[in-house]
């Protein structure tokens, strides 16, 4: 059960972090183009509202709502969750959504996708800086490699540790590493403590495929 609650309280969190980003970026762009924001919501609020508040001097109502599902900001002028078709009504304002430029409305409404995409880069340039692009060289593989029945006809044999192509040294097992592979003439590998060279044919390529 308290692993059940904590793990409950992590995606609430996590929710909270996406939730409060993505609002903030609409936002923070009305704000930017004296755009009225009446109301700030984390999670929805039918019916009810668990916590509002109203900071004095400001036209923003914060609240959190009970409903986990998302959230949203109210923003004057504009068609939204809340569906204040009301406000529609009424004579056009210049503090309103719909006084604005076309290309401000529109950075209003991306500006909570735009925050998301720059939380993804933030995120995974987080941990490429504590972790970084971790990989075991090539030559370093204490076991070798397994070869299929194509490879293995041309001279490689299961557990050779491959070292170089043409003398250049291979790096890490990817697409870069078959290329240079199927494009070298020889192949040098260490073979029970020993260096050998493979000589590769022409058509490899169309040997593997």
């Amino acid at each position: 059960m308290e692993t059940f609650l904590i793990r409950a309280l992590q995606l609430i969190m996590s929710l909270s972090l996406l939730v409060i980003i993505h609002e903030g970026g609409h936002f923070l762009f009305a704000r930017l183009f004296k755009v009225r924001v009446e109301k700030f919501c984390l999670f929805f609020d039918p019916w009810f509202t668990l916590f509002k508040f109203k900071p004095k001097n400001s036209e923003t109502e914060y609240g959190v709502g009970w409903l986990p599902l998302g959230g949203y900001v109210k923003i004057a002028g504009m068609i939204d969750e809340s569906m204040d078709t009301e406000q529609m009504k009424q004579p056009e304002q210049p503090w309103e959504f719909r006084s604005k430029p076309a290309w401000q409305r529109l950075l209003i409404m991306v500006g909570g996708v735009l925050f998301n995409f720059l939380l993804a880069l933030f995120i995974y340039s987080m941990i490429l800086f504590a972790w970084g692009d971790q990989y075991i060289k090539i030559q370093e593989v204490p076991h070798g490699m397994d070869f299929n029945e194509t490879a293995k006809a041309v001279g490689f044999r299961d557990g050779d540790i491959l070292l170089s192509a043409d003398g250049v040294p291979f790096e890490r097992y990817d697409g870069d590493m078959l290329s240079q592979i199927v494009e070298a003439r020889e192949v040098t590998v260490l073979r029970l403590g020993a260096r050998s060279s493979i000589a590769i044919p022409e058509d490899l390529m169309q040997r593997l495929l």
